[in-house]
């Protein structure tokens, strides 16, 4: 199995102490921001990402996120470019660029020449962002999707086609032809992360494109996402296999549960309860309402699993350290051993060749998410490593 860390890069300083009831202000204001904080958080995520070439991971993924401490990687292009002159062989993962927010044509040159800045080591992850950043960027929630399909194939056109033209309801373009192109041929790969929305499944198996399906642990949904997955990529001939799945997981190596969960607990509930959802509309009713999902985008999905995408933000914010116990018992958190049986099982089961594992919830001390990406590696990473998923029994 192939192993990448995802870093979601938050602001280096917790910021409890400016929450108003159980939220934190949106927009959070400029008086709140500490330049010396965010030029330490960077380097420091720069190094770390230096230690997991030399510890031996397969990849880091970047995300893209704007107006929150949530995350600081409003471009993930500039961190994959300076990230590849520190490193030489750590795949870069974009997971992902928001394609309804931005000018295509653009992101298809910035991507090709993050290709050859990195020698090939890009794997190129799209998304649509989330809600609060469409209103920001002034895009409706409405036109979202289509916006995404849309940008697909003007990137896809620009990368593989000799010259190009395009003419269609959001951009146009006559007679482009970029430069510099990509070094992996016909382009670098894509993934593409899944919630739970159809729409998107859907998309990604006409495509012929990975996904990472469901973001959160939940079996059930995991599995209905899959086999959903399975069934659509067959009616456009393709197969599932265990390439075609990215399994997204947070991981905690420590002597025990109990210790893993006390030292990891504070920083998953800061994540949960003040970061996860500053400023945004997580609840699927409210998001289509908006526009943003279908009244079908959940249909195929199993009765039992639909509370899990429900989004309620009350789920998230009234977390307490008793819920994360609870919870941990199905978790990858624990002894070396436990947390490579956990990941190797949930793996099996899905059928996936990809691990995406994240060792840093919460804006973790520097110095605790470096110790994570030690142990991780020395006891953990070489069971992954040696181990091979075979076939997709959810197909």
């Amino acid at each position: 199995m192939k192993v990448f860390v995802f870093d979601l890069l938050p602001y280096g300083e917790h910021l409890d102490h400016l929450k108003e009831g159980k939220e934190l202000p949106w927009p959070l204001a400029r008086r709140h921001f500490d330049p010396k904080v965010a030029v330490r958080t960077y380097a420091e995520h720069l190094a770390a990402w230096e230690e997991m070439e030399r510890l031996g991971y397969d990849g880091v993924g970047f995300n893209e996120h704007h107006t929150s401490p949530y995350g600081l990687m409003n471009s993930p292009n500039i961190m994959a470019a300076a990230a590849a002159q520190r490193t030489t062989k750590l795949k870069l993962l974009m997971y992902g660029n928001l394609l309804p927010l931005h000018d295509p044509l653009r992101l298809a040159e910035e991507l090709a020449m993050l290709d050859c800045l990195s020698n090939g080591r890009i794997v190129s992850g799209f998304a649509r962002g989330i809600p609060r950043e469409h209103n920001v960027y002034k895009v409706p929630l409405r036109d979202s999707r289509a916006r995404f399909e849309e940008a697909w194939e003007i990137i896809r056109r620009a990368w593989t086609e000799e010259v190009f033209s395009y003419q269609g309801r959001f951009w146009s373009y006559a007679d482009v032809a970029i430069w510099p192109r990509p070094v992996q041929q016909p382009h670098p790969p894509v993934w593409v992360p899944v919630t739970g929305s159809k729409e998107t499944i859907e998309w990604a198996a006409r495509h012929d494109i990975p996904i990472t399906p469901g973001l959160l642990p939940i079996r059930g949904v995991r599995e209905d996402i899959i086999r959903y997955y399975a069934k659509c990529l067959a009616q456009h001939g393709h197969r599932l296999t265990p390439d075609h799945l990215i399994i997204q997981a947070s991981a905690f190596v420590a002597d025990s549960k109990a210790q893993a969960v006390k030292e990891s607990g504070p920083y998953l509930l800061y994540f949960n309860r003040t970061l996860f959802s500053h400023g945004n509309i997580t609840e699927a009713d409210l998001q289509r309402d908006a526009g943003y999902l279908s009244a079908s985008s959940y249909d195929y999905m199993r009765p039992e699993n639909l509370p899990f995408v429900s989004g309620a933000r009350e789920r998230y914010r009234d977390m307490t350290m008793a819920d994360v116990e609870r919870e941990a018992e199905h978790w990858p958190y624990g002894t070396a051993d436990e947390v490579a049986e956990r990941l190797i099982e949930a793996a099996d089961h899905a059928g996936a060749s990809t691990l995406l594992i994240n060792l840093n919830r919460g804006a973790m001390p520097a110095e605790m998410f470096l110790e994570q990406l030690r142990r991780f590696a020395s006891k953990v990473l070489p069971a992954l490593h040696a181990h091979t998923v075979t076939r997709s029994p959810l197909a």
